[in-house]
This record gives structure tokens, C-alpha cells and sequence, in this order.
């Protein structure tokens, strides 16, 4: 194993010591945490575009911990997937912290810091881990962390959200521990490439069991992803969060998502017998559902940050489209739509922040009220939001959705995924047209202007930012699409993967 092989552990180390050192020194310290928050942010992002650059030359890699050999002991792996998670990931937190930071949205709290890094640690581990029990164990990180940043600020909707939120993710993590104690118990091991190793040499007998692990497994994943039965707990969650937090919650029901993508292929791919493909026949289906919940929710949300919470369950339908072809040309263009709908989805949220903290007790209903400072400004911030959230032209949400489009012609059900997709980009454009046109339209000319809010115009800086990536990803949509196209190659090869990690040992 070389030195550069050892950087394949920084994404997780980086966030679990930056975590702590900010929490001990906050009190007395608080500049000097801010700044070694903010370096362990940039720390991760230069680790995941130095694995990103890694992963270029097609090679899969896997990292044992403590030397222990797998299956026997913890591994991390690094695919091309792996990798783009890991930047977006960092991009993602960067720009959300800038955002906490300029308008004192981390000051609502002691422990913003060192709960945003723990969640940091989660979601890196879960996108490296090559182990199901490790990946539980990233899911609880990730959640316990959220679970303080949910209720950062206080107030009693927030609590009210936070525990119902709470007992979902309880729920959730059971039937996880069911599912692998189910799968340790038909193969005796639960290393993602052991298990696709022994799932395919399991003997008509067992596959009732191993189908019904399959089964619970995807639940747990679309109950983490929001899909539609599972999504009630979404809209109130985000929608009752601190934007600023919210944002970074935008990449959280992917992980589920990446979940899927990480796992049906490998273990419960053609070679699973009667388990083979398990969710298939149930997640197209709730795929257009979750689009169609999703969009109409944008039509009929009463506030800001449910609207954006609206736009993420969208996001999600949308994505799990691609997916359930489980197809490597639809699982390409559902990567790309990925990456944009993250980007987006935290965009709507730090938009809807920004129209918050200058209205005043007006806050985020979407009703109209006197002209506020810089109404213009953020009018155009939500008009680029809205856009880059339903799929118009130019921004990449309207390439992801040509992309799935296109590469879905021809498959079985794909009429419906072409109504679903063209039908719900048409009420997401009526919903955020009238949304946008009641705030930032519909003034109300006889009362007085809302007064300028204190660090005016500093929470401008990171929509912008997020806005300048959505473009930079629709202008580099070609560097882009071949990026996601050698990732899903990779996925659906699962040999390939099997083979990277248990090496000779199989």
C-alpha cells in the first residue's frame, strides 16, 4: 500500500478530530474555532478532490483498516461513485458553513460546529464504507448529529418536528438491524463483497429469507431517502429547520439513495436468484409518485422552506426514475441529476434565508408583504432557484432531466416516466410562478418598507456561489456526463468491485 493510498482515510479522520478540537475551544475561543471549522471544511475539500483525481484512472480501491484483510476486518472503498459523493459532499458543507457564518446562524447555539462536522463524518463514512454494519453505523452518526442541528435554534415547531423526526429515524434504524442480522445470519458475514459473493451460492432453501432481507434493506433505504409512502416526515422536518441547517439536509435523503445504488447491483443483482433486483417492481412506481407528490407540494406549500422541502422529495422522485431501470445509461443521467438537484435543493433553502431575514415577521409565508430591502436582488436569487429546482433551461437541472429522458426511451414503462417528468415540470413551474409573483410582485404599496436587516447583503454570497456551480455544471455537462457514465459502469460491473476488495483472499 502506498503513502497516497492512506488519503483515502482523510475524509473521515478530517471531520472526527476537527469535531471535537472545535467543541473544546469554542467557549473561549470562538474566533479561532470558527477558523479551524472552516480549515477543516477546506482540509476535506482538498482530500476529496485529491481521491476524485484518484479515482480517474478507473481503479477501485479498498483501504483495510488496522491491516486487517476483508472480509475479516473494516474496509473502506473508493469507486468513482465514492467519489463523487465525497465532492459534492465537501462543496456542499463549505459553502453552507461560509452561509452559518456571515449571518450568524451558528451563534443560535454552542454546538453548531462540532454537530455540522459529526455529520460530515457520517455521511464521508457512509460513502466509503465497503461494509453493512459500518454503514449502519455512519447512518447513526449522520442522524445523531442531525438530530442536535435540527434543533438548533429552539422553538417549540422545531421540537414539535424534531421528535417525530426522531422516532422515524428509530424505526428506520431497527429494521436496518432486522435486515442485517437476517443477512449475517443466511451468510455469515455482512462485507458488501463477501455478501454478493455468498448471496449468488445460497441454495433455493434460503431465498424466501434473503429476499425478504432484500426487501427490509431497500425499506430502510427509502424511508432514509423519503419515498413516497415513506415521506411524510420530510416536509414537516425541513420545513421547521433553519434554512442554513436545511441545506445541508439537501444531500441526506441521496445518502439513501447512494444506498441503493451502492448495494442492489452489488448484492442483489442478476446473480441473487429469486432476491435478484428486489426492489425493481416496487420503486418506479414510487419513484413517480414521489415526483408527483413532490411538485404538487411545491403548487400548494404555504412557506418558503415547505416549498423547498417539497422540491428535495421532487428531487428525489426524479432521481429514483433513473435509478430503477437500474440500467447503466439511465443510471448515468439519474448521477448527473444527482449532483444538480443537491445544489439545488440547498439553494432554494439559503434563498428562502435570505427572504426571511428581510421580511421580518412576515418570515416565510408566501403571502404578500410591504417591499423589503433588497427585493430585487432576492427576487432574481429565487427566479435562478426556481429554475434550477423544476429543470428550465439553461441550468442543469433541464440537461439531468433531458438526459433521463433520453436515455430512458424504449424501456418498459417508459411513457409514463415521460408524462411523470413533463407533467410535473409543468405544476413546479406553475407552483414557483405563483409563489414568486405573490412575494416579490404583489407588495404591499400602502404600508412601509420592512427596514434593512443587520450584515445586509453578506447572505447573498453563498446562493451565489451555489447558483455559479449549478451554471459551471450545465456548461461542463460533457466532462460531467462522462464522469457519471464510467461511474455507472463501474456500478453495474459488481465483479469488478468484488474483486477490488476481497483480492486473493476469495
Amino acid at each position: 500500500m502506498t503513502a497516497i493510498d492512506h488519503l483515502l482515510i482523510a475524509p473521515i479522520v478530517v471531520p472526527a478530530v476537527t469535531a471535537p478540537v472545535t467543541m473544546l475551544v469554542m467557549r473561549r475561543r470562538r474566533h479561532f474555532s470558527l477558523c479551524l471549522s472552516l480549515a477543516g471544511c477546506v482540509a476535506m475539500l482538498a482530500a476529496a478532490f485529491a481521491l476524485f483525481a484518484l479515482a480517474q484512472d478507473d481503479r477501485i480501491r479498498a483501504y483495510a483498516i488496522g491491516g486487517w484483510v476483508a472480509p475479516y476486518g473494516i474496509v473502506l472503498v473508493l469507486d468513482r461513485l465514492a467519489a463523487i459523493m465525497l465532492v459534492l459532499t465537501a462543496v456542499l458543507a463549505l459553502v453552507v458553513l461560509v452561509h452559518a457564518i456571515l449571518t450568524g446562524a451558528d451563534r443560535k447555539g454552542w454546538h453548531f460546529h462540532p454537530l455540522f462536522h459529526f455529520q460530515l463524518l457520517g455521511l464521508n463514512g457512509a460513502f466509503l464504507t465497503g461494509d453493512l454494519f459500518n454503514l449502519f453505523v455512519f447512518f447513526e452518526v449522520l442522524l445523531i448529529a442531525s438530530y442536535g442541528l435540527m434543533l438548533h435554534g429552539q422553538g417549540a415547531l422545531r421540537l414539535k418536528a424534531g421528535v417525530a423526526y426522531v422516532v422515524v429515524n428509530i424505526v428506520g434504524s431497527a429494521l436496518f438491524l432486522v435486515a442485517l442480522g437476517l443477512l449475517y445470519g443466511l451468510t455469515a458475514t455482512l462485507n458488501m463483497a463477501d455478501l454478493a459473493v455468498r448471496v449468488a451460492a445460497l441454495g433455493p432453501a434460503d431465498q424466501g429469507l434473503l429476499r425478504v432481507a432484500g426487501l427490509l434493506l431497500t425499506t430502510v433505504f427509502a424511508l432514509k431517502a423519503a419515498v413516497v409512502p415513506l415521506h411524510l416526515w420530510l416536509p414537516r422536518t425541513y420545513g421547521a429547520t433553519m434554512p442554513a441547517v436545511a441545506a445541508l439536509f439537501a444531500i441526506m435523503t441521496k445518502v439513501g439513495v447512494y444506498a441503493m445504488i451502492r448495494t442492489v447491483p452489488l448484492i442483489f443483482g442478476a446473480h441473487a436468484g429469486a432476491a435478484a433486483w428486489v426492489p425493481a417492481p416496487y420503486l418506479l412506481a414510487s419513484a413517480i409518485l414521489g415526483a408527483a407528490v413532490g411538485f404538487v407540494g411545491v403548487l400548494t406549500a404555504r412557506g418558503l422552506r415547505e416549498q423547498a422541502a417539497f422540491a428535495v422529495l421532487a428531487s428525489t422522485g426524479t432521481l429514483l426514475i433513473a435509478v430503477s431501470g437500474w440500467r447503466e445509461a439511465m443510471l448515468a443521467a439519474g448521477l448527473y441529476y444527482l449532483v444538480q438537484a443537491v445544489l439545488a435543493g440547498a439553494l432554494l433553502f439559503l434563498v428562502a434565508d435570505t427572504v426571511m431575514r428581510r421580511r421580518g415577521q412576515y418570515g416565510d409565508a408566501l403571502a404578500s408583504s410591504p417591499r423589503f430591502a433588497d427585493q430585487d436582488g432576492a427576487g432574481l436569487l429565487y427566479l435562478s432557484a426556481a429554475i434550477a429546482a423544476v429543470g428550465l433551461p439553461p441550468l442543469a437541472a433541464f440537461v439531468g432531466k433531458l438526459l433521463i429522458l433520453d436515455a430512458s426511451f424504449g424501456v418498459p414503462g417508459w411513457s409514463a416516466i415521460w408524462t411523470t417528468i413533463l407533467a410535473t415540470t409543468f405544476v413546479g413551474v406553475i407552483g414557483f410562478l405563483r409563489s414568486g409573483s405573490t412575494l416579490f410582485w404583489k407588495s404591499a404599496s400602502d404600508a412601509d418598507p420592512i427596514a434593512c436587516p443587520p450584515r445586509a447583503r453578506t447572505d447573498f454570497f453563498a446562493p451565489a456561489l451555489l447558483l455559479a456551480l449549478l451554471a459551471a455544471l450545465t456548461a461542463g455537462a460533457g466532462w460531467m456526463t462522462a464522469q457519471t457514465h464510467a461511474a455507472a459502469a463501474q456500478v453495474m460491473a459488481p465483479s469488478r468491485y468484488v474483486t477490488a476488495v476481497l483480492g486473493g483472499s476469495r
